[in-house]
């Protein structure tokens, strides 16, 4: 079984659990303002959107000891556009308080980055906090992907649709998508090659905001990125295990 197939299925056997407190979001305050993460990535220059990050299945632990309030704090004074947040529990060790922790004390725009196979999952981002929510093409087979887009802009969530090759940037645009995320890692094997942004970027529509995600690492990475015509970077890892955060995004954005 590859990596997406198995983190999916995990996630799909714990929607039950989510649907026995679908009741306690219902009269949830909400703190997002609508559209914010999306106008965050269209300012002038290349974007970086910072992410926060325990683990992952490829390397492991990352960072067991992170503070998600510091992180935040380093990456809003380093210049970040915005957050992305894992909340994953098993294989990246995320929680929903670490994103409830980083969006109240950087007062930054949140991506919830998971694996989101139901619209119970939606609701749930919501009342977490975040302003957008990561929807993986390869994940959401069918009407699936539309039905998941319809929920996020119903909850006035931006939704980053992120797809790996031309068959599911069809789909993403078919079901309406104006952020695109290209990811460099494949889900299956988790290896990275930074070719495939850049080969998928000449397809993507000058109307969309486009997103470049994985391994980037470098100036030299991210200037590569932006001359293949992204408006945005993810970056995570490289970040993450960097021992002045603040200092390594700035050169990003150098």
């Amino acid at each position: 079984m590859d990596w997406l197939e198995r983190i999916v299925r995990r996630r799909r056997a714990g929607l039950a659990a989510l649907e026995a407190r679908r009741d306690q979001w219902k009269n949830a305050a909400r703190s997002t303002r609508p559209g914010r993460f999306r106008r965050a990535l269209q300012q002038d220059g290349l974007q970086v959107i910072a992410e926060i990050k325990r683990a992952s299945p490829s390397r492991g632990m990352l960072a067991p000891d992170l503070d998600p309030e510091a992180l935040a704090c380093a990456y809003r004074d380093g210049g970040a556009a915005a957050l992305s947040v894992l909340t994953e529990e098993e294989f990246f060790h995320g929680t929903a308080e670490d994103l409830q922790r980083a969006a109240r004390v950087s007062d930054l725009p949140v991506l919830r980055k998971d694996f989101l196979v139901d619209p119970v999952q939606i609701e749930e981002s919501l009342a977490m906090g975040a302003d957008a929510v990561l929807l993986i093409v390869a994940a959401l087979p069918g009407q699936q992907l539309a039905e998941m887009m319809a929920c996020a802009r119903e909850a006035e969530l931006d939704a980053l649709v992120e797809v790996h090759h031309a068959d599911e940037l069809q789909r993403a645009l078919d079901a309406g998508a104006v952020l695109m995320g290209v990811n460099s890692r494949d889900l299956r094997s988790f290896s990275v090659d930074l070719a495939r942004a850049e080969e998928m970027a000449s397809l993507l529509p000058s109307d969309v905001v486009r997103v470049a995600e994985s391994g980037i690492s470098s100036p030299a990475d991210a200037r590569r990125m932006r001359d293949a015509g992204y408006d945005a970077v993810l970056v995570g890892e490289s970040l993450v295990c960097a021992g002045d955060p603040a200092g390594a995004l700035r050169e990003l954005r150098s």
